[in-house]
């Protein structure tokens, strides 16, 4: 048993996490935050997009659509680079920005425009009678959208929004490459400074898949209190 535990002490020694845990515990709040404030940002601006989309009037239809395929047909990569680089040009005050806030300005824009096809497609599956009969009783549009519409889009296409949430916080790795201290940031330095690649980046998947059970257990109790109220789209 002795040789058991030493082998795989010598594949894996938690006591070299433990020496980084203060690194590891900064990089998991800087993920934190710039993934807490995309996924709320992206979600606002997403319904803003998505109504732009189905509001039938050319322009805000054409600016829409433009905005999302130039996002989703370029690298999430690029657009960090364009933000962290470009920005500041544009506007000198942003330079003097925290990396983590230009990051996040870069994963909202990024995730905005796929959020705002999820939501699209949450309004679109919500039947025609539903909001008829929303009409018939006299609800305004704002109503209709947070007492009818809204409720069952969401309960529609949660399966959808935590997958997008799920790849946004993946995404958040991308933002080392700009010097935010991160979750895989912590990882590396582990990794440079006793070189043990294992305990550095087994240790960075662990909690990314911590995140991810987090997010399925949320999303699981969301949807079964949403679907308990009878949110759900009946045709």
């Amino acid at each position: 048993m002795s040789e058991f535990w030493s082998t795989v002490q010598s594949v894996f020694n938690y006591r070299f996490v433990l020496q980084y845990q203060d690194q590891f515990l900064l990089g998991i709040y800087n993920t934190i935050i710039a993934a807490g404030l995309s996924l709320v940002l992206s979600l606002t601006f997403g319904f803003v997009v998505a109504l732009m989309r189905l509001s039938g009037r050319k322009p805000l239809v054409y600016a829409a659509t433009s905005y999302i395929q130039i996002i989703r047909s370029t690298p999430l990569l690029l657009q960090i680079y364009i933000v962290y680089f470009g920005l500041p040009s544009l506007i000198p005050a942003m330079g003097r920005m925290p990396e983590i806030v230009l990051g996040t300005i870069a994963l909202t824009l990024h995730t905005t425009a796929y959020m705002s096809e999820i939501i699209r497609s949450g309004i679109l599956s919500v039947p025609r009678g539903q909001r008829e009969g929303a009409i018939a009783v006299g609800m305004t549009t704002l109503q209709q959208y947070r007492y009818v519409i809204l409720p069952q889009g969401i309960v529609n296409v949660i399966p959808a929004l935590l997958g997008q949430t799920a790849i946004l916080i993946k995404d958040t790795s991308l933002l080392s490459l700009i010097t935010v201290f991160d979750i895989v940031s912590a990882g590396m330095l582990l990794n440079s400074d006793l070189v043990r690649p294992n305990e550095g980046f087994l240790t960075v998947a662990a909690i990314f898949f911590a995140f991810y059970l987090v997010m399925v257990f949320v999303s699981h109790l969301v949807e079964s209190r949403l679907a308990g109220r009878g949110w759900r789209s009946v045709a």
